[in-house]
């Protein structure tokens, strides 16, 4: 039987100016793929360049993850743009990235969208259209990161591109299958344990346990521990001691498409 395999990944790089968010040093150890944040909902341009050479330092391949201009919010609220408008937006922080990651002689492996803008997309297949369009004609081609059994889903597979469907370890879900909003109770896990009990079933068995605890499948190639949650690092720790005793694989997600 085949081994199952997993990446791991965080959001990472939040921090900006003299202002840091989470512990990205100590949470680089221990996963395998990075969503840097780009330096609209997060992050800055030396932000991101540290956070690179931190990532290279312990061989974690890393992406961008972009999201709306909106420091205010943290990049959660859903912002009136038009379509056009918020490719031009996704193709900038990319291309920060980019020209950052290359000059520490990296290359971007994959492009997750943040928050609010990670759920729009996923959902509007105008939008999905428009941003997969705009991603083919980098020279570099990126993993899209997005929800399982989505509209972007659907459109990248349809493209012929490579898609990691993503769950999560330190959220909650409901039973259609999609995360509870933030600040409502049991939307946030924080006991390692439990993420790491999480994170075991959605890469072994491909189903995850919702907050009544009914039972859904939902296959994912990539499961994400968000750096602001409280105690990040050790979230993620647990959750690879788990993987690991449990014979899954815990690689990058460019492993899985080789």
């Amino acid at each position: 039987m085949k081994k199952p395999i997993i990446d791991l990944n965080a959001d990472v790089g939040e921090g900006f100016g003299p202002y840091t968010i989470g512990s990205d040093k100590e949470l680089l150890q221990h996963i395998t793929s990075a969503n840097i944040a780009c330096g609209f909902h997060a992050g800055d341009a030396s932000t991101m360049r540290k956070t690179l050479e931190m990532a290279a330092e312990q061989g974690v391949a890393v992406g961008a993850h972009p999201g709306y201009p909106d420091r205010l919010h943290f990049g959660r609220v859903v912002l009136p743009f038009a379509v056009d408008e918020l490719v031009d937006l996704i193709l900038y922080q990319v291309g920060a990235l980019q020209g950052l990651a290359a000059s520490a002689g990296l290359t971007l492996q994959h492009v997750k969208l943040h928050g609010a803008l990670y759920h729009v997309t996923a959902s509007d297949r105008k939008l999905s259209e428009a941003f997969l369009d705009a991603i083919v004609r980098l020279d570099n081609p990126l993993v899209i990161v997005g929800p399982p059994d989505s509209i972007l889903q659907q459109e990248a597979e349809d493209r012929g591109l490579d898609y990691a469907p993503e769950g999560f370890v330190d959220r909650g879900y409901s039973d259609e299958g999609k995360l509870i909003p933030r600040g409502r109770p049991h939307s946030l896990l924080t006991d390692a344990s439990a993420a790491a009990e999480q994170a075991v079933e959605l890469a072994r068995d491909r189903r995850v346990k919702t907050v009544s605890g009914k039972k859904l499948d939902m296959k994912v190639m990539t499961l994400c521990v968000h750096g602001d949650t409280p105690h990040a690092p050790e979230i993620a720790a647990r959750v690879k001691g788990a993987l690991e005793a449990a014979r899954i694989g815990v690689q990058p997600i460019r492993k899985m498409f080789e």
